[in-house]
């Protein structure tokens, strides 16, 4: 993972506003705080693995079966991820994914 792509990401507010985790060399945005994280922001990767990898990149998601693009920069990675955003997004939810539902839902916790 890039420094580039990691400082592009925190530039974005509605980014800013999610949970960051990183997978095989993949950034990801989470709306909750706690594992299992959600898998419904798409996520940025390079097209080429390794640490400090700069560019290209590839956008996908928010499973790994939607294909959204490639990117020459992280910013224009970061705008493709901000693009597709749910309308529900953000800031991240302090809990799992489940309890992320149950309150998404208007239930008690």
């Amino acid at each position: 993972m890039s420094a580039e792509l990691v400082v592009a990401a925190y530039a974005e507010p509605r980014l800013r506003q999610l949970f960051p985790w990183v997978g095989m060399w993949e950034l990801h945005f989470s709306r909750c705080t706690e594992q299992r994280w959600t898998w419904d922001v798409p996520y940025i990767g390079p097209t080429a693995a390794g640490p400090g990898h700069a560019g290209p990149y590839y956008v996908e998601g928010p499973s790994r079966t939607q294909k959204i693009g490639r990117a020459d920069t992280a910013q224009e990675a970061i705008a493709m991820v901000v693009e597709r955003l749910p309308s529900n997004c953000g800031p991240a939810f302090h809990g799992t994914p489940e309890e992320l539902a149950v309150y998404e839902s208007g239930g008690n916790l």
